[in-house]
This record gives structure tokens, C-alpha cells and sequence, in this order.
């Protein structure tokens, strides 16, 4: 089943960035959707957000 929602880890994975830098983008993503602190952001808000195809994301974390 693929991924829906991103953990920091996978973001930091995907940015070549640390844990505490995938927190605050994040945390920055969920402040511009309007969302909840502990709202889990989907691959599609990540992907809208940073502008990275959503393809490409999706392969990535599904690798493994």
C-alpha cells in the first residue's frame, strides 16, 4: 500500500536535511494549509508545497 502522509524522517530523507529540519518544513507546510500542530501532511500538500513532482516522491518512499 503506498504512503499517504509524510513523517519528518521521510521529509528529510527527501530533502537531503535532518530530522529537525524536516519537522520545521512540516510544521511551516501545515501553517500555510491553515491545518492543525498534529495534522498529518499528505504527499500531495508536500508535493504542492516544495514543487517536487509527485511521482518522483512517491517512488522514493516506496522503495523502502
Amino acid at each position: 500500500m503506498p504512503q499517504v502522509c509524510l513523517y519528518p524522517k521521510d521529509v528529510a530523507q527527501l530533502t537531503g536535511t535532518g530530522y529537525d529540519a524536516g519537522k520545521r518544513l512540516l510544521q511551516r507546510i501545515r501553517i500555510k494549509l491553515h491545518k492543525p500542530v498534529r495534522a498529518y501532511v499528505s504527499v500531495a500538500e508536500f508535493c504542492a508545497y516544495t514543487s517536487l513532482p509527485e511521482a518522483e516522491v512517491a517512488a522514493a518512499l516506496n522503495r523502502g
